[in-house]
């Protein structure tokens, strides 16, 4: 795949690690989220664009404080809830998710598509790539049900070396 390129992706596919046409990727992602929060009357202010775009700019995740530092580069001030409040509007409508191990947020990459996200995170380079997770299945599906308990969210997070990490380190 040249780096034009990039292939159809489903909920399933791992996201992240791949070479993509990232502007188009970010260009496509920014109008879906103009559309859906004019289809749902929300307001998608220029700091809240601004902090979807910066997420989406990179495959790794980036802290409040770190989107605060390039919100006040691009004029949108300097106090710590001009970031949060930005980064909690993007969580609660699906665009972006918190990566707790990191304490930090990443672009959805599957946004409008009702999915429970797992990341592998790349404990050399810090990219993130986001596939689906099943937790209602397989082991902790069982446990779960065997105790009587309802799963109504789940954070899966694997840390470990992602693919040009990895070439780096056979080399």
């Amino acid at each position: 795949m040249t780096s034009g390129e990039r292939t159809a992706k489903t909920p399933s596919d791992p996201v992240g690690f791949e070479t993509h046409d990232h502007a188009g990727c970010i260009s496509s992602a920014l109008a879906a989220a103009e559309t859906y929060c004019a289809t749902e009357g929300l307001r998608f202010t220029p700091v809240r664009r601004q902090a979807l775009e910066i997420l989406l700019q990179e495959h790794r995740a980036v802290g409040a404080y770190e989107m605060l530092d390039r919100l006040r580069d691009a004029g949108f001030g300097s106090q710590p809830p001009v970031a949060y409040r930005a980064l909690e509007f993007l969580v609660a409508n699906g665009f972006a998710h918190k990566i707790e191990r990191l304490n930090a947020f990443i672009a959805c990459a599957h946004p409008g598509a009702v999915h429970s996200p797992a990341f592998m995170i790349c404990r050399m380079c810090q990219s993130v790539a986001e596939a689906q997770s099943a937790p209602s299945r397989g082991a902790l599906g069982d446990a779960a049900r065997a105790a009587g308990f309802q799963i109504e969210r789940t954070v899966v997070e694997a840390e470990g070396i992602c693919p040009s990490c990895a070439e780096k380190v056979e080399a």
